[in-house]
């Protein structure tokens, strides 16, 4: 990829006319390009295209275009019309100049390039004067004046002529169509950051340029270094092919730094690129277009509404966005986000890669946030951001309520209410939306954290209960409630602190941590009994109980377990009493003594079914299944483990269905189904690889 691809006024193209690469008069102006063949009988363009400093070869890009050009060739249609588009820098120029220099055989009489400067400072080419250029360099002495004629004219001349014509860097799809020639034996190939969806209109074919892999990133690095040097100091070399995001433009500007400074590590650059606030600074290269100078064309043009949800999508710790986190950041509708998200798409400055989800390109988002803190004030940033904190916070509230609608919620502070609709509207929903977005819930905490946002902080933790619960994610659950018991203290919010304990020491438990478990437990039952809180205090003996249950000790975890029910029965708590009698069944069960088990199983789910806790209702229900199979009622143990597992499976809770299916399979192994049992288990482990590794290896 050339080092001056679209930015700068002569795109390269000088140096190609300064080496001789071609022979015959050169037509020149304002980057339109003709090249007329010496003895040639009547003025026809034959070739200048600008050639790249650089090119790795794209061989399956090149074969696409290929493709691309076979399927638009209709004798009945128009010319071909083939829109190559993608981010700045991404390789768009030069990759058209090498795809229609392996072309000159299909349009013998020649190929023309202009320049429509979409992203230039001082405006788009005027189409008048691009059309002015071609016609002369065809033999037209005095084109006329308007475009209209002018586009009339060159329709005609071209009508007969077998000639490609690149139009790089376009801004319009307006732009565009006065420059298609008539005929159908041209081919017209348009370069540009914007989709120009328009052209769709025009019989267009779209080609989305992509970024180049770590293999064609190294050997572009490794043409303009040398290989003896990236030999030397390989680990180096991928770690900067790696930091400038499969760019061409990146590590084009990355090899000249190198080559300038033969005597400089590799691992020098490597760290200058890797502090995100200096990674473009560092690719400035004297002389050449950068990076940050062509990303600063592309936002200098943008609408200042798409401009503003592109800085403010900037200064966001989130990988990916949609439509409703844009909206809540710049304080706007729906409608509104769409609108400007469409623009940004347009401009290739956003990728759209799924069903309402877009992301920047890694260079991209260093441009957006370096904007936002030349353009827009600390506080202005600062708030932008606690509006999508307390988004993702209304948000996951919404789905714990949904999921575990019986589960006790602390109340919440917002210091920016929003309206906009939650994504979701059912208990499945809502589960999937928590798993999707988990990554960017633990950013915004730890972000939260950093800014001192301490309530926003242990309340996110909080909200995110059913997500720690369902899925499992047990480095997350711990790290989450790490950070949520400090935001709680540091609050000063005693009952946070007592929650976060808790739920914090339930996941570590879960995780086998149990020692560390029974340590959290230990520090909320002594502040529970400080506080007067026996509604606390009997979760922290259930928890007590449930690891001395994991290690063992089953003694003492009756102990704990019937000490959480008397404190919940006086003070009225029906859902602990049901929650401590799952654990009390399930320590009989590990006696052997399933007849005990069945009566605790038995009232723990009617108890749950009242308080609208279907979850839990459904655990009880799965353990009641088992207990009823080991005490030697196999079928309606079954059927009531099937039972259960259908619920897990509507609900995507999946650890739940791993245990159920893990029932399932010993219960046949008992009956010696052996082969429905290795089914059971082959599916409860594959499900346990993704919430509980330590399960899966259990397993096999």
């Amino acid at each position: 990829m050339g080092a001056a691809e679209e930015g700068g006024r002569d795109g390269g193209v000088g140096n190609s006319i300064a080496s001789g690469t071609f022979s015959g008069p050169v037509v020149q102006a304002r980057d339109v390009h003709v090249h007329m063949p010496a003895n040639a009988p009547l003025p026809v363009p034959r070739q200048l295209l600008p050639v790249p400093h650089h090119f790795t070869d794209r061989i399956d890009e090149l074969a696409e275009l290929d493709d691309l050009l076979t399927s638009a060739d209709d004798p009945g249609a128009g010319p071909p019309l083939i829109v190559v588009n993608g981010p700045a820098g991404i390789g768009k120029t030069a990759l058209v100049s090498r795809w229609l220099r392996t072309r000159e055989a299909a349009f013998p009489d020649g190929q023309l390039y202009a320049d429509l400067y979409g992203h230039a400072a001082e405006g788009p080419a005027d189409p008048a004067e691009v059309l002015g250029q071609f016609l002369r360099a065809l033999g037209v002495a005095a084109p006329p004046a308007g475009l209209a004629e002018q586009a009339s004219l060159w329709r005609t001349v071209t009508a007969r002529l077998r000639v490609a014509v690149m139009l790089d860097s376009a801004f319009t799809a307006a732009q565009i169509r006065p420059l298609l020639p008539g005929g159908s034996g041209a081919l017209v190939v348009v370069t540009s950051r914007r989709r120009l969806t328009g052209l769709r209109l025009d019989g267009a074919a779209f080609f989305r340029l992509a970024a180049l892999d770590p293999a064609a990133g190294l050997e572009l690095l490794t043409r303009g270094v040398g290989a003896e040097r990236v030999a030397g100091e390989r680990t180096a070399v991928e770690q900067v092919v790696e930091l400038c995001a499969g760019v061409p433009l990146a590590v084009c500007l990355a090899a000249a730094r190198l080559a300038a400074r033969p005597r400089q590590p590799i691992a020098a650059l490597a760290d200058s690129l890797a502090p995100d606030a200096d990674r473009l600074a560092a690719l400035e290269v004297e002389g050449e277009i950068t990076v940050s100078k062509a990303l600063d064309a592309s936002y200098a043009v943008l609408d200042p509404r798409a401009a503003r949800l592109y800085r403010t999508l900037g200064t966001l710790p989130v990988p990916t966005f949609d439509t409703r986190t844009a909206a809540a950041g710049c304080a706007e509708s729906e409608q509104w986000a769409e609108r400007r998200l469409d623009e940004l798409i347009e401009a290739n400055l956003v990728e759209d890669i799924g069903p309402d989800t877009f992301r920047f390109h890694d260079l991209v988002r260093v441009h957006a946030r370096s904007c936002a803190e030349i353009h827009d004030g600390e506080d202005a940033r600062t708030e932008a951001l606690r509006r999508v904190a307390d988004w993702y916070l209304r948000t996951t509230t919404a789905a714990e309520q949904l999921i575990t609608p019986a589960q006790f919620t602390l109340p919440r502070t917002y210091a920016h209410p929003s309206s906009l609709p939650a994504p979701f509207t059912a208990e499945k929903g809502a589960l999937d939306w928590l798993d999707a977005h988990r990554h960017h819930l633990m950013a915004l905490l730890r972000t939260a954290a950093g800014r001192g946002w301490h309530a926003t902080a242990w309340q996110l933790v909080d909200a995110m209960w059913p997500l720690f619960l369902r899925l499992r994610y047990y480095d997350l659950w711990a790290e989450a409630h790490t950070i949520g018991l400090a935001a709680a203290r540091a609050d000063g919010h005693a009952e946070a602190e007592r929650q976060m304990l808790n739920s914090g020491a339930i996941g570590l438990s879960a995780a086998g941590r149990v020692e560390e478990a029974a340590d959290w437990y230990t520090r909320s039952l002594e502040a529970a009994r400080a506080a007067g809180d026996v509604r606390d205090e009997g979760q922290a003996q259930l928890g007590l109980g449930s690891c001395r249950m994991a290690a063992g000790r089953l003694e003492e975890a009756v102990r704990h377990l019937d000490l959480a029910v008397r404190v919940w029965e006086e003070c009225g708590y029906r859902r602990g009493v049901a929650l401590a009698g799952i654990l009390l069944g399930e320590t009989a069960l590990r006696r052997g003594d399933p007849g005990t088990a069945i009566p605790l199983f038995e009232e723990a789910r009617r108890i749950l079914i009242e308080v609208a806790d279907p979850h839990d209702a459904t655990r009880a229900l799965a353990f009641l299944g088992r207990a009823r199979a080991q005490g030697g009622e196999h079928a309606l143990g079954t059927d009531e483990l099937t039972e259960a597992l259908e619920a897990f499976r509507a609900s995507g809770a999946l650890h739940w269905q791993a245990r159920t299916l893990e029932m399932l399979g010993r219960g046949a192994q008992e009956q010696g189904a052996d082969s429905q049992a290795r089914g059971y288990l082959a599916e409860a482990r594959s499900l346990y690889e993704v919430t509980s590794p330590a399960d899966a290896r259990r397993l096999e």
